[in-house]
């Protein structure tokens, strides 16, 4: 299993713009759910998905994480009043 700031930093590789519109990103693991529970902010807007450990493997290996990528299209739009 991953770390949390390894995963983290992963994220924020795969995900430049993360960094670059100032969107906070953080994770941790949820043990009942098995998941991990990745929550995204940004002032007044937040949005939290799930990573099942699948995909945070795929994250880790270089792969886009394409829900994750979703949550963070969603999270900019809303955002950007979208």
């Amino acid at each position: 299993m991953h770390d949390k700031k390894e995963l983290c930093d992963k994220i924020r590789s795969l995900y430049p713009e993360i960094g670059e519109c100032g969107i906070n990103v953080d994770v941790d693991w949820i043990e009942e759910k098995k998941a991990w529970v990745v929550d995204l902010k940004k002032d007044e807007h937040e949005l939290t998905t799930h990573l099942e450990p699948e995909d945070a493997d795929g994250c880790m290996e270089g792969n886009q994480c394409v829900s994750l990528g979703l949550q963070i299209a969603q999270l900019k739009a809303n955002i950007e009043g979208v």
